[in-house]
């Protein structure tokens, strides 16, 4: 059965009650997705480290202090393209900077990302990231 438009003129409460749920239902169904990379970093240098900083396209994010063994979590979205890099300080007697140059990161790309930082000024890195 089909109700003629100008019946929810009649009534505007009517009217206001079905456009607000024609709204709800056309928002519920489109539905917003957010692209998050899961960041793990785990310290196995055998040393403490200082002033960690790991830059990806657009922010970065680290800790004042890592000891050996300590895992750092971190969650971020990727805008833009660009290297992913590491940054860090070890004080073994004297403080000695260290570089390391990760994978290439795009935007809309959402995963994992584990970060392994070896002795020696390696790292590891292990992504798991679609598309």
């Amino acid at each position: 059965m089909l109700i003629p438009i100008y019946y929810f003129f009649l009534f505007p409460r009517r009217l206001f009650f079905l456009l607000s749920l024609l709204f709800l239902t056309t928002l519920t169904l489109s539905g917003c997705h957010s692209y998050h990379v899961e960041a793990t970093v785990v310290n196995n240098t055998g040393h403490p480290l200082e002033l960690l900083e790991v830059q990806y396209p657009s922010a970065s994010f680290g800790a004042n202090h890592m000891e050996p063994g300590e895992t750092l979590h971190y969650r971020f979205q990727i805008l833009g393209q660009g290297t992913l890099k590491v940054h860090y300080f070890t004080g073994l007697g004297h403080q000695v900077e260290t570089t390391i140059d990760g994978p290439q990161l795009h935007e809309l790309q959402q995963g994992s990302l584990q970060i392994l930082l070896q002795p020696n000024g390696k790292a590891q890195f292990l992504p798991q990231l679609n598309p």
